[in-house]
Parts: structure tokens; C-alpha cells; sequence
């Protein structure tokens, strides 16, 4: 009972620090993300929220047994892709990347740095001209992917990039 009494408390400081704090993240990785100034506060908490969802696939074996699979090489200012195995849907949720970004460390084990998300560019979704509603406000960059048929949004919530939380693509990010 005294293990409960102090557990509780606990439990709901840590989620007090991974909600308020916007500015900070909760890695398990030596990365250090800190999202610019120019992200709005909502946007900084629903980027806590997929940090929260994402956090258990530092370890890719977990992010292969939830049906990640490896879709490239190592793309520099990109890392390595793992893609989810499902059709696209025409939702974003924050908490559901349909895609991983890993870079290989010098032991050659896999970091996981970033995340993506697809929307189809279609009429059906509303988004064959104009990019889908990502994260609060307009600080994230939809970009055409897959020839064209979808959009995508990377967002490197594990691993700061000078260019930005959601830059396409960093020179900071290397295969090496």
C-alpha cells in the first residue's frame, strides 16, 4: 500500500512534465528535441502526444512487431524509412505516424531520430490540391511523395534539426 501511495503521486507529476513542458521531451534516446519558437503551444503538445505514441519504438523490434516494415536505404537528411504495412487513410492523427525514421549508430544499431505521416492526395480527401491539416497551425511542411499521390509530413521529434521540427530534410541528418 505505501508503494501505491508514493507510485501515484509519481505517475501524475511525470505526465504534469510531459504535457506542461512543450519545449522539452521525454527520450529514452541521447537526443535532445527542442522544437522552435515558431511552433505554436498547441502544436508543441500534440507533438508531446507523438513523442508519448512513438517512444516505445526506439526499440525497433517493437516497431517491427507492430507491422513497421524497412521501405528504404539510408537517405541522407532523411535516415532509413520503416513504413506501416496499411493503405492510407485520409486522417492525421499525431498519435499514428505511417512511418519511422531510424539512422544507424557506430555500432551499426538503429536510433530512431523522426516520424512521417502520408495522407492519399485525393478529391475524396480533400486534399488534391491543397495539403491536409496536420498539427495545429502552419509551422509543418506537406510535402508530395510516392509520384505525386500522397502527402507527407516528416516531424523529427527524437532528434532536434536546425532546420525545424518538421523540415523535410536536414543536412544534419547523416548515414554514416
Amino acid at each position: 500500500m505505501r508503494a501505491l501511495k508514493i507510485f501515484l503521486p509519481l505517475t501524475a507529476v511525470c505526465a504534469l512534465l510531459i504535457v506542461g513542458a512543450p519545449e522539452s521531451a521525454v527520450s529514452t534516446s541521447a537526443s535532445t528535441v527542442v522544437p522552435g519558437n515558431d511552433v505554436p503551444a498547441a502544436a508543441r503538445q500534440e507533438l508531446a502526444i507523438a513523442r508519448n505514441a512513438t517512444a516505445k519504438y526506439h526499440d525497433i523490434e517493437q516497431a517491427l512487431a507492430d507491422g513497421f516494415v524497412q521501405v528504404s536505404a539510408c537517405i541522407p537528411g532523411e535516415g532509413i524509412h520503416f513504413r506501416r504495412e496499411f493503405p492510407l487513410d485520409c486522417e492525421f492523427d499525431p498519435a499514428i505516424p505511417e512511418a519511422l525514421h531510424y539512422v544507424p549508430k557506430p555500432n551499426g544499431e538503429l536510433q530512431l531520430i523522426g516520424i512521417e505521416y502520408f495522407v492519399p492526395r485525393n478529391a475524396a480527401c480533400g486534399t488534391l490540391l491543397n495539403a491536409p491539416e496536420g498539427f495545429s497551425g502552419d509551422a509543418d511542411e506537406w510535402e508530395t511523395e510516392m509520384g505525386g499521390t500522397a502527402w507527407a509530413l516528416n516531424a523529427w521529434v527524437w532528434e532536434g534539426v536546425p532546420d525545424g521540427v518538421f523540415a523535410f530534410r536536414s543536412d544534419k541528418i547523416t548515414c554514416e
